[in-house]
């Protein structure tokens, strides 16, 4: 077990020669923050003088990164991974919109994704992010039980009307439904509202899940808290557990405002964190379901170690593993040639509205110590094999 992500031939059956060519030759530039800073200037730069750059960003970061422009473009996409035994989270990856009508079309395009999803086995959960159905500074004014003024309680009302719409979608489609996390100022109002989906929605299985970041400190406690709620009255978890996207912001934030940072103190702590919250959920599947994202190898060799020693099979429909679409294959095909549930996060949308969330990603990734060489070592693999050296 322990040497299953090395096998490059699995993890790439489905590149071309010219995709792994592509692949390595992104995370080269992605494994320098100086070209990652001046990639992501000149590339907003280029979008907001509307130069025409859109076909180039096409042709190389978003169609590794993303499935498509819209739901049917990622549907080739989707199709492959699937035969490899690879599902899809079709993500409409369009951050920093901040208007009602926006947060309208999130909706719709969620309750889209929800109806797709009934008809396509490849598509086992939608998803969405909670700041795609409102403010995040409306977020953050609930959570604190800040007074709102009556235009702000109408604008709460219609948030949880939109939550409200997509959760009863899902159960009435009988499709998971993902809600990502996000910046810790917004998150308390984003919980609470989950958890009551929660309890509306997960009476006889879990439909609604949220996402716990792990690089918080707090989370474990919170996920033990919850599951006592969940215990009294009477209701399932559905969880993602994730380390963390949004690190250096959080810091900064706590640094600026005077107060504890919410993030652990090092790298270890969040993997000890992270695998202290696998092990809890892992013994606790009578009522929970755990969808394990993670690119981080030891994490998933130790969800599988659970699973072995509950003798659990390896499709068991309460555990996932999930990735993100264009990195960690080793992981993501390895794991689906054994059988297990796997599920890559497969953004989508114009590529100009989907920048700010693959400058996200390229970000994170020079951040991450390890996960970027890691990606190059495997790449390096397989051109070798394939080229019989």
């Amino acid at each position: 077990m322990e040497k299953l992500f090395n096998n490059t031939q699995v993890a790439f059956s489905l590149k071309s020669d010219t995709e792994l060519d592509r692949a390595y030759f992104l995370f080269k530039l992605i494994d320098s923050q100086p070209l990652v800073r001046i990639g992501t200037a000149v590339t907003n730069f280029a979008l907001k003088a509307n130069l025409p750059v859109e076909g180039l960003i096409r042709a190389t970061v978003f169609d590794h990164f993303c499935g498509g422009i819209n739901e049917n473009d990622c549907m080739p996409v989707m199709d492959k991974m699937f035969t490899k035994g690879v599902s899809s989270v079709l993500d409409y990856s369009v951050e920093g919109k901040e208007d009602e009508a926006h947060f309208e079309d999130a909706l719709q395009m969620t309750l889209k994704i929800i109806a797709f999803a009934k008809e396509k086995k490849a598509i086992p959960f939608a998803v969405f992010k909670p700041t795609g159905f409102g403010r995040i500074d409306l977020y953050e004014k609930v959570g604190q039980k800040a007074t709102l003024s009556p235009a702000e309680t109408d604008e709460w009302q219609r948030v949880t009307n939109r939550f409200e719409q997509v959760c009863k979608a899902a159960y009435d489609n009988d499709i998971a439904l993902l809600i990502d996390a996000e910046e810790s100022w917004m998150q308390t109002a984003a919980d609470d509202l989950v958890e009551l989906m929660m309890q509306k929605y997960n009476q006889h299985k879990p439909i609604v899940f949220n996402t716990l970041q792990m690089y918080r400190w707090d989370r474990l406690d919170y996920l033990k808290k919850l599951h006592q709620t969940a215990k009294e009255k009477g209701f399932y978890i559905g969880m993602k557990l994730v380390r963390g996207a949004y690190m250096e912001k959080e810091n900064n934030r706590a640094l600026e405002k005077g107060y504890p940072t919410p993030i652990c103190p090092s790298k270890e702590a969040t993997d000890l964190n992270y695998n202290n919250a696998v092990q809890y959920m892992m013994e606790h599947l009578d009522k929970m379901a755990v969808f394990a994202g993670t690119h981080n190898e030891e994490s998933s060799y130790l969800v599988m170690n659970y699973m072995a020693e509950q003798q659990l099979t390896t499709n068991d429909n309460r555990v996932w593993f999930g990735q993100l679409y264009g990195m960690s294959d080793n992981i993501s095909y390895n794991l689906a040639n054994e059988k297990y549930n796997v599920a890559k996060y497969l953004p989508f949308g114009p590529v100009k509205d989907v920048m700010p969330y693959l400058i996200r990603r390229a970000e994170e990734n020079t951040s991450v110590a390890g996960q970027t060489s890691r990606e190059l070592t495997l790449i390096k693999t397989e051109r070798n094999r394939r080229k019989g050296k």
